[in-house]
């Protein structure tokens, strides 16, 4: 299915006026029975089908028929389905922005969004500006399943907003997809949206008051809901955005784009990530980031990252810098150096691949052991495995290979594929295990369902011992600023000791490096980091009725600093 909008303002009605730029037919013969032509010219009525496929609030619609979706192409994620879930912590979101008059924008937001596909692999959509008119395609898959040439070509503008998404509040549905479109008073807006709000259901209530509609069930929609009901109270975009980010509390790192310019804003503890970049040749050009490796991609040159509490504003004039928040403390994840981020990303002025370096050679300071090879659990744990080796002198070899090319599926395997061990993602080199003693670094166990398989693998690749290091400390507490954890009771380290959780994944040995260490190989005030995941000190108040939602196995409240 293609959802594809295009909004014109319209005088300052909350109407908009219909604006096609091509013809069903063409769109058929790209992909044909999956076509969804909105144009814009009635209120939306919340008990319409409709809500489910457009990601509009306060806006106004018309759909052209066309062949529905099959649910069977995607179908709903399951409530109970943890164990087909990926042993790991998940990204919420990368976000994309771009101000390039001249430039073929859809395509800068394309490649940008295509190097940040790691951090969501849900849905991808990018909205651009061409004057007051904003177009949109957005929709469910990977960046290169949801984007071709075509559509690119149907995204003219000056400026993009781009994003892709794996779901922490809102379900996993193309309504839910961004970035977030909101018609006001001074034209559209579009919001993409990475990090998570922890005062939803306040907010919403404060919303509902203002007699605001919602077509989502994203906090992401809401924040834009809210900064459009502050420019149709009559303030204008900078005011309006300062006034509505005063009602957000949590995570948000933030791309806007509007008629009269692109916004980039992080919450006052700087949770998530987000940077600023020039385009080459063109320091009047500028690129918004989740990472720097959105940057590289295009050939943009790194300026700085954007500040806990900033917001900078891009126009033609170039841009300015705004300082909205009074007392503003940076938390940075330091589950974004670990795992998160692409290891070429730069943070601190270094890669992380070195920083992840320096976890290995720590670890191996920490937990030594007596072994013939070191391997790492492909990709995340290589780095902090060739650090452990250099430290250690012990081999650093490959011992298992991983199959880049499977994403994700919903064929499941039958059981007797399941209980013969099937290894889609990751294959071990028997040649090279056998008769060998492993040291296998990974840099996080959440569930150890994962390690309890790879554990497996490895002995029936002829390991004759195995011996686990982990370069972050245990994951106690799960997260609520935008990471997709379990609850706690899923949380492995939450509920079993090192040894105990030795015995369940099968290893002779198991190490974790520890908070100090973790925190000491940033290089970096250990208070300028967010490791609640691992110590359940909250640097955001977190409502209890949210916290009881994770926080099961807490005899008393979660520290809250």
């Amino acid at each position: 299915m293609i959802n594809r909008v295009c909004i014109q303002r319209t005088g300052l009605s909350r109407s908009s006026a219909i604006s096609e730029h091509h013809s069903g037919t063409f769109i058929d013969s790209i992909v044909k029975g999956m076509l969804s032509l909105v144009n814009i010219s009635k209120p939306i009525r919340l008990d319409q089908s409709l809500t489910d496929l457009l990601p509009l609030s306060g806006a106004s619609a018309t759909m052209i028929p066309h062949e529905p979706l099959s649910s069977d192409q995607y179908p709903p994620q399951s409530n109970d389905g943890s164990a087909q879930r990926p042993d790991k912590p998940e990204e919420a979101c990368g976000v994309f922005g771009v101000y390039a008059p001249s430039e073929d924008v859809a395509k800068l937001a394309y490649f940008g969004l295509y190097a940040l596909q790691h951090r969501g692999q849900e849905s991808a959509g990018i909205a651009t500006f061409e004057g007051d008119r904003v177009h949109l395609h957005k929709n469910m898959g990977l960046v290169s399943q949801v984007f071709n040439e075509a559509i690119l070509s149907q995204l003219p503008g000056d400026m993009a907003v781009g994003h892709t998404r794996y779901s922490t509040t809102g379900s996993s549905r193309v309504a839910n997809a961004q970035p977030a479109v909101v018609e006001t008073r001074l034209g559209p807006l579009a919001l993409a949206h990475n990090g998570n709000l922890v005062n939803t259901t306040e907010l919403r209530e404060h919303l509902l008051k203002r007699d605001c509609n919602f077509v989502t069930t994203t906090d992401s929609e809401m924040i834009a809901i809210a900064l459009g009901a502050e420019v149709d109270s009559g303030k204008e975009w900078l005011d309006a955005a300062i006034s509505a980010f005063g009602h957000c509390t949590g995570a948000y790192s933030l791309v806007i784009g509007t008629p009269a310019g692109l916004m980039g804003v992080r919450d006052p503890n700087g949770i998530r990530p987000l940077v600023i970049g020039t385009l080459s040749g063109n320091p009047h050009r500028y690129v918004l980031a989740s990472e720097t490796c959105g940057l590289d991609i295009i050939g943009a040159e790194y300026l700085r990252d954007v500040e806990p509490g900033e917001l900078v504003w891009i126009t033609e004039e170039g841009m300015a810098s705004f300082h909205w928040s009074p007392k503003p403390e940076r938390k940075l994840c330091i589950f974004e150096m670990i795992y998160f981020a692409r290891p070429d990303s730069v943070m601190h002025d270094e890669s992380l691949y070195s920083y992840r370096l320096r976890l290995g050679r720590q670890l191996v300071q920490e937990a030594p052991v007596d072994a013939d090879i070191v391997i790492g659990v492909p990709d995340s744990g290589v780095p902090a495995a060739i650090g452990f080796s250099q430290v250690s002198g012990i081999p650093y070899a490959e011992g298992l290979i991983k199959n880049r090319y499977v994403g994700r599926t919903f064929i499941q395997p039958t059981q007797s594929m399941r209980e013969s061990g099937i290894r889609m993602k990751l294959n071990p080199l028997k040649d090279v295990l056998s008769g060998k003693r492993v040291v296998i670094v990974d840099d996080s166990i959440v569930r150890g369902t994962t390690s309890r398989k790879i554990v497996k693998a490895l002995r029936d690749g002829g390991a004759t011992e195995v011996h686990m290091r982990v370069s972050s400390p245990p994951v106690t507490h799960p997260c609520f600023y935008g990471i997709d954890t379990d609850s706690q009771d899923q949380l492995i380290a939450a509920t079993k000791s090192v040894e105990e959780i030795a015995q369940q994944i099968g290893v002779d040995s198991l190490a974790y490096l520890s908070w100090q260490g973790m925190l000491q190989a940033t290089g970096e005030d250990p208070n300028n980091f967010c490791s609640a995941c691992f110590t359940g000190n909250y640097p955001v108040l977190v409502p209890e009725l949210v916290k009881r939602s994770k926080l099961m196995l807490e005899k008393e409240k979660v520290v809250t600093v």
